[in-house]
């Protein structure tokens, strides 16, 4: 390749110009030769076809059609005239109209001659209409040379103000082609074009513009997106990082085992525990993700884990997102290894720099061997004897330098294990966290029932309440939710001071005990609540979504919450997940205005019809997309220019495949005929960073 000549800015291009390339920049970040043939299509315009009237379908795009103006009027209107045409063919009649020009085109336009008409077909009236329509007479059609498949690119408004339109756009790619012809060498290796006949590149972009048929545009897109997943930095990390081997299964992790383990491990556990080990003994950085939905046993994992490299003489530490979190997980962590002796430190933001100390000493030392906390671990005065696992979880609550930063802790990176209990669907999974290996906690313990969940109507409420007082009857715990939405703060904090005074109302005192739980409120003080709650002294909790993570209370058995549209899948999901935690039969109530969104009826239908976290996860990536779905925006998910996650999962998994087999044969992608493929990958950043903290 001749990059020289592809990143020639656009103003040397004949027609663009100084103001025209600014513009385009601001825009479309287009500056290069290379960036405007890197701006592909989003659809294209199917001239290949020709529809009859009675074929088009209230949802379609543009069509075209073959057939005969009968008649013409004028129809008065608020402001001004409209022209109708009544447009018919062998199979039925629609309506042409014209808003702007009408005089012009009832002068021109002829009765009864054949035409073809392009447009958008709208369904009104109960016939369809076209306006303003691309016309040609058929006579003429025939005559021209024409593409039968036109690119329509993204724009913007701006653009089309300053008339830089599609067409033009379409012509200066046009120009760039033919400049930049010679400059395009294979990028792929050999064996993959041979064994997959992928087209050549130059070939893939020339059909990726100016089609010449459906077969050579499914052809070019393959190639291009293919090769975009294929050289993605997430599909290069693996196998690069040599790491600690842990040997040793020894006396902490056998003695757990066999002695204070508190109840049998599910087959779901010991299948990923058995991947761990093999991980931890492969001479490899671990980078691992644990998936596994609220209950199922993750915490039991990590402590294992842990346990093993305090066999093998390393340090452990477990990361979470919030103080509720990092605390629940503390008193788990140490409840579990205190008849061991093992000590557990916590370290939080609230810890006082006077309890720090002994933290930072012990650590320091290789005294205190477990570490659980917040984002505090990762303050540089943070220092490990000899850091060899860290545990991150809810990980996409952290930020990418954060999380880079346990790689500093120790000369050698630790292994990492990534635990979340939101469900990723597999396909986003494979993207999202391509570097990483993944493994999947699918089954909850025994004797544990599935949370019925239903649909309410604010017209319900009362019928709510009533079954409400039931269960605390039976002894039983409430969580009252509320939405939380940053943009409107003012209006959910009204929101739920109105339920909590509803609430009370309802469920007065002496009888009843209420708890309130809000961000506005000092830490100090929505620990106590929590506290009271967890301890039976209150009957039910009225909160915002700052209990989504963070609170075990095996007896609360019912989740309500209150306007469950505007709630996404995820969150509704992991609320959901905080009851179902005991013996006894627990339950979802989601109550919602009488008036929802189509999206909002399959989120509340999807939550009344499944528990599996995974479905429900592929739903939210159907209505959402990737782009939104759990925080990805810093994931460089969206970086992607033309491949899509979610629909080319069949290509993302060739290129994992193929990405695989090639580090396997050349792990640093060094010899002569992966040359393009490594300077590809240079030019495209994929190795940058990656071994930034490594000597």
């Amino acid at each position: 390749m001749q990059p020289d000549k592809l990143y020639t800015p656009l103003t040397y291009l004949k027609g663009v110009g100084p103001r025209r390339a600014s513009l385009l920049g601001r825009e479309l970040g287009i500056e290069t030769y290379q960036d405007l043939l890197f701006h592909f299509p989003n659809r294209y315009i199917d001239k290949t076809r020709f529809y009859k009237i009675s074929e088009l379908e209230r949802s379609q795009s543009d069509v075209q059609i073959i057939g005969r103006i009968v008649h013409m009027k004028t129809v008065a209107q608020k402001r001004g005239k409209r022209l109708v045409a009544t447009f018919v063919d062998e199979s039925g009649e629609m309506e042409l109209v014209w808003f702007r020009g009408q005089r012009w085109f009832q002068e021109r336009l002829k009765l009864n001659e054949p035409y073809v008409i392009f447009g958008k077909a709208n369904w009104f009236n109960g016939k369809y209409s076209m306006p303003h329509p691309e016309m040609e007479l058929l006579s003429k059609f025939r005559q021209q040379k024409r593409i039968k498949m036109q690119p329509v690119y993204p724009s913007t408004e701006k653009l089309g103000q300053n008339g830089i339109t599609n067409r033009l756009i379409s012509q200066w790619i046009q120009q760039v082609l033919e400049i930049t012809s010679s400059c395009f060498s294979e990028t792929m290796p050999p064996e993959v074009c041979n064994e997959l006949q992928l087209v050549d590149k130059q070939s893939a972009l020339q059909q990726i513009h100016f089609p010449d048929s459906q077969n050579a545009l499914a052809r070019a897109l393959f190639r291009l997106k293919f090769e975009e997943l294929l050289l993605s930095k997430k599909m290069h990390r693996k196998s690069r990082i040599k790491g600690f081997v842990f040997e040793e299964v020894g006396e902490n992790f056998n003695s757990f085992y066999k002695q204070h383990l508190p109840f049998e491990l599910t087959s779901a556990q010991k299948r990923v525990l058995k991947e761990i080990r093999a991980d931890l003994g492969s001479n490899a950085q671990m980078n691992r993700l644990l998936q596994g939905d609220v209950g199922s046993g993750k915490t039991m994992v990590a402590v294992m884990t842990m346990l093993l490299a305090l066999d093998n003489g390393y340090q452990a530490c477990l990361v979470a997102p919030t103080e509720i979190l990092a605390q629940q997980h503390y008193n788990s962590v140490h409840a579990l290894l205190q008849p061991m002796g093992i000590e557990v430190g916590l370290l939080t933001g609230s810890v006082k720099a006077r309890d720090r100390k002994p933290i930072h000493e012990g650590l320091r030392s290789g005294h205190l061997s477990i570490l659980v906390g917040t984002h505090a671990i990762l303050e540089e005065q943070v220092r490990f004897a000899n850091l060899g696992l860290a545990i991150i979880d809810e990980q996409h609550r952290f930020g990418v330098a954060q999380r880079a930063r346990m790689w500093t802790k120790n000369q050698t990176p630790p292994h990492i294990l990534v635990m979340t209990a939101t469900p990723i669907p597999r396909t986003l999974a494979m993207s999202l966290y391509g570097d990483l290996d993944i493994s999947v906690i699918d089954e909850l313990p025994p004797g544990r029932k599935p949370v019925r969940t239903v649909h309410r109507r604010d017209s319900d409420r009362l019928r709510v309440f009533g079954f409400l007082r039931e269960q605390i009857a039976l002894g039983r715990q409430v969580y009252v939710v509320y939405p939380l939405i940053q943009e409107s703060e003012v209006l959910d904090y009204k929101d739920l001071m109105d339920g909590y005074e509803s609430i009370t109302r309802e469920f007065p005192p002496p009888e009843y005990q209420v708890s309130i739980v809000h961000g506005k409120m000092k830490p100090q003080d929505k620990e106590i609540e929590m506290q009271r709650f967890a301890e039976g002294k209150t009957q039910i909790m009225v909160a915002t979504t700052v209990i989504e993570v963070g609170v075990n209370v095996p007896n609360a058995s019912v989740m309500v919450i209150e306007s469950a549209e505007r709630f996404g899948l995820s969150q509704l999901h992991q609320l959901r997940g905080r009851v179902g935690r005991g013996a006894e039969q627990s339950f979802c109530i989601l109550i919602s205005g009488s008036k929802l969104s189509e999206d909002a009826q399959t989120r509340l239908q999807t939550m009344v019809h499944t528990n599996d976290g995974f479905e429900i996860a592929e739903t939210d990536l159907k209505l959402r997309g990737p782009g939104n779905l759990m925080g990805t925006q810093q994931s460089g998910l969206l970086t992607l220019k033309i491949a899509d996650v979610v629909k080319d999962r069949d290509i993302l998994k060739a290129a994992r495949h193929y990405a695989a087999l090639l580090l396997k044969q050349d792990p640093m992608i060094g010899r002569e005929e992966h040359r393009m493929v490594r300077e590809n990958m240079q030019r495209m950043d994929v190795f940058k960073n990656i071994w930034d903290h490594i000597s």
